[in-house]
């Protein structure tokens, strides 16, 4: 031990001999680690009476390589010392481990620490000894050889595999793209969707050769003492990733497996309460608010509520739901959402208004506001009606609640829609007359019903005139448009009036002209008219 003590005083007063500031400054220095052999042995963290950790280092290698030149007994022991943990190969001392080198984050001991950097440095004399082995040198390059070999012949295969694998997926997946359509037309292009899927299997065959190639460099590099631990670092890395992925994937599976039996639960819950609310609909007493017209909406209300629901209870044990980025996606779709909802919101509303307060069915001939015609669909932001004119008008929905809607189909006895129009006769012509002639152009109008038959109502007495309104209920055996009847009805109107010489004084009266504004008989076809 004397002897020791007193080779190791001469490592320190020939350090301190070369390094004088250092050796008067007890300042702790940055980490440096101990490196031979492209090996990492240990790391010098703090000064040594009065060595700076990078002069520590640098003298360790120095005598290690002496000693490694000079050969003899290499053998590695540890001996405990009051100035720190004494590592020395054979009587030579390597270096010294203190309590500031042991790593402060793990909390290991000084002896730890030793008794690992022991354990490197017999490896980096272990392949000190095999890098001066011609035969385990020539081994390691056969080795190496065989695994070239390896390596090219299967670059070679994949490339063909991927070849006659891509044919035939993509010949297959052009008949099955082809025959896709909805409509007649073809629901994906094939001219757009085979290129991407070609670029697709060959990438997927670069990153299998990429891997390859990977493991192959990773092979070779440890077959060499001097490049193993540059093999080593790559095979780490590749584990660690290998690892951490999987690592993420299993630790998923609980909170992936709980979601997906959310929505099982959420899927069964939809269609058990779809088919109840069907039955509920049919049945001889159904609920107020749910019948034929209103079961689809509210089995639709009721399915989004249970997915939102669901999606509520599940998204806390969806993958990556803690992430930032999926925090600020659902921000962003909340933003969206809030900034666009309005509207959207607003003219649901109206709908579900519309659907169960059935102030609409789809058939029927209404007016709404200026509007009129048979409403042709209901939907959750739109109606849409035809006019008898031919024109198809969309109307939001908010529109139709807060304008005054007129149904012409709702009273009527079966299908059809009623009729109406005003007249304004003066007082000289009996009341029971202009009755009579009212109801006599709604006789002759195709289209309007004998049964219920038609009612003439005298809705004011003006000024200057009684005002008439005649009401009546049409079906047409050929469906027509309402347009189309009411025309037919007014010029019925005008010549039964003008049969019977009785003046039509809307819709403005001036005063009583010296004769009758009537049009007689043998007027009614004047050129270009022709006779029916």
């Amino acid at each position: 031990m004397t002897r020791l003590l007193r080779l190791f005083a001469l490592v320190l007063l020939a350090a301190g001999a070369g390094l004088p500031a250092a050796a008067a400054e007890p300042a702790v220095r940055d980490e440096v680690t101990l490196a031979i052999f492209n090996r990492n042995i240990v790391t010098f963290r703090s000064d040594f009476l009065g060595i700076a950790p990078a002069a520590r280092a640098a003298r360790a290698k120095a005598t290690i390589t002496d000693a490694l030149k000079r050969g003899g007994d290499h053998t590695v022991t540890v001996k405990e010392n009051p100035e720190g943990q004494l590592v020395l190969m054979g009587d030579t001392l390597a270096f010294v481990v203190t309590a500031g080198d042991a790593d402060p984050l793990s909390g290991e001991t000084p002896a730890v620490a030793a008794a690992r950097a022991a354990r490197n440095l017999e490896q980096v004399i272990a392949e000190t000894r095999e890098a001066r082995n011609l035969e385990a040198m020539l081994k390691g390059t056969a080795w190496s050889a065989v695994a070239t070999i390896v390596f090219v012949v299967l670059v070679w295969g994949i490339r063909r595999i991927r070849t006659w694998v891509s044919r035939v997926l993509l010949d297959f997946t052009e008949r099955k793209v082809a025959a896709l359509r909805v409509g007649g037309a073809q629901v994906v292009e094939t001219g757009y969707l085979i290129p991407v899927l070609r670029r697709v299997f060959i990438a997927f065959a670069w990153v299998v050769i990429a891997l390859l190639a990977y493991e192959w460099l990773s092979f070779v590099l440890s077959r060499f003492p001097y490049t193993r631990p540059w093999g080593e670092r790559l095979n780490d890395y590749f584990v660690n990733v290998v690892e951490q992925v999987g690592g993420s994937i299993v630790g998923a599976i609980p909170g992936l497996g709980v979601a997906i039996v959310i929505f099982l639960i959420a899927r069964f819950s939809v269609g058990f309460l779809g088919r109840f609310l069907e039955r509920l609909s049919r049945a001889e007493a159904p609920p107020e608010w749910l019948g034929p017209d209103t079961m689809p909406t509210t089995r639709r209300l009721i399915s989004i509520g249970i997915w939102l629901f669901a999606l509520a209870m599940a998204y806390p044990y969806l993958p990556g739901a803690e992430t930032e980025a999926f925090k600020g996606l659902s921000v962003l779709v909340g933003l969206m959402i809030s900034l666009g909802a309005s509207s959207v919101v607003g003219q649901a509303a109206s709908g579900l208004i519309l659907t169960y307060t059935r102030t609409l069915h789809v058939g029927e001939y209404v007016r709404i506001g200026d509007n009129e015609g048979t409403v042709t669909r209901l939907g959750a932001f739109t109606t849409t009606i035809r006019t008898g004119l031919g024109e198809e008008l969309t109307l939001p929905n908010s529109l139709i609640t807060g304008s005054v809607t007129r149904n012409y189909s709702r009273t009527v006895r079966g299908p059809g829609y009623i009729v109406d129009t005003t007249v304004t006769i003066g007082y000289d012509t009996p009341w029971r007359q202009v009755e009579a002639m009212l109801k006599e152009a709604a006789r002759r109008t195709p289209g309007i019903l004998a049964d219920p038959s038609p009612r003439v109502f005298q809705i004011a007495l003006s000024d200057f005139y009684p005002e008439y309104r005649l009401v009546a209920q049409a079906v047409p055996s050929q469906p027509l448009p309402r347009a189309e009847v009411m025309a037919t009805l007014h010029a019925n109107i005008q010549d039964v009036f003008n049969e019977y010489n009785v003046q039509i004084m809307s819709p403005h009266y001036l005063g009583d002209p010296a004769h009758a504004k009537v049009v007689k008989r043998e007027d009614w076809h004047l050129p270009p008219a022709q006779p029916d």
